[in-house]
């Protein structure tokens, strides 16, 4: 199918290698054992990563299927116990990466800290952010507010060396307070979907009253530029895809609606991830956080 399609464009010359891949994880398939040992792209691609035979990884395939078979081919990195997916989103600003956008469902205050280390490592490796102001989802920037878990990981990262500004409120995600927010994946991955959904209907709703009329359809033409800048600036293509952070190389996960456009960006991204030393950087903030937790207790 691959050939056919290449056969079609102008790649004369380009790096491209075409591997068999005959199995299909399909994206509303569960992920099971019997997932993990079918010879996917997802798999054959992985195991490309650990083996050297390429830099960084791409897919805009079953999510739960890339996490799962990334911690079984690459493994995680030492420190770390629960890799996470960060989203990026647009800010006042410049960029909040926030996660964890739904690689775990349930947490416990260890993988909340390991998630501010990796979420700060990747804004100040990727968008060469200066001290990345880190903040914790709450119900309110009160420390005492909150769950147990949010109240046992706001005093550890207080004590930490990251750049803690405290709890932060959801409406903190885009007005540029922080650079990164950390969460659990379930709270994360509904105010991500919330998010986008909010957006699509925002401009629907936009559009929809600027052809009301013809008065309004000339201003909707005068100010043609301007919502394309709005566009381009909140639109997740852009980024093309969610690092999953805290495994042996550099992951990128895609929509699975991802448009060519987004799959391009995608891999520029885990280009970017690849070349900005990330992880070794999370290693190392990860093993001082680590001693530093030991010294207190002794």
């Amino acid at each position: 199918v691959l050939r056919r399609a290449l056969e079609a464009l102008d790649v004369e010359g380009l790096p491209i290698q075409v591997l068999d891949a005959p199995d299909v994880v399909e994206m509303a398939e569960k992920v099971s054992r019997t997932t993990l040992k079918k010879r996917s792209s997802i798999q054959v691609a992985l195991e490309r990563l650990r083996d050297g035979e390429a830099d960084a990884f791409f897919s805009a395939g079953n999510t739960a299927a890339c996490w799962a078979i990334a911690r079984m081919v690459l493994g995680t990195l030492e420190e770390v116990d629960r890799p996470a997916l960060a989203a990026v989103l647009p800010s006042r600003s410049g960029k909040t990466v926030f996660l964890d956008v739904g690689a775990n469902a349930q947490c416990k205050a260890r993988h909340l800290e390991e998630f501010a280390v990796m979420g700060s490592a990747y804004s100040s490796g990727v968008f060469h952010t200066s001290s990345p102001r880190v903040g914790l989802l709450s119900l309110g920037e009160e420390a005492t507010k909150g769950s147990e878990l949010t109240r046992d990981v706001h005093e550890v990262l207080k004590q930490s060396s990251l750049n803690f500004v405290g709890n932060v409120e959801g409406h903190d995600l885009f007005t540029g307070r922080v650079d990164v927010v950390v969460t659990d994946g379930f709270t994360g991955n509904v105010v991500l979907k919330s998010g986008e959904t909010l957006a699509e209907f925002m401009i629907d709703l936009i559009r929809e009253e600027l052809m009301g009329s013809f008065r309004t359809r000339i201003g909707a033409w005068l100010s043609k530029p301007a919502f394309r800048k709005v566009r381009r600036r909140s639109d997740p293509a852009s980024i093309g895809g969610a690092p999953l952070l805290g495994m042996k190389g550099c992951c990128v996960i895609g929509h699975g609606k991802s448009s060519a456009r987004a799959v391009m960006h995608g891999i520029r991204t885990a280009a970017e991830f690849f070349a900005s030393g990330v992880n070794d950087s999370i290693e190392t903030e990860l093993r001082s956080l680590g001693a530093r937790k030991e010294a207190a207790s002794a």
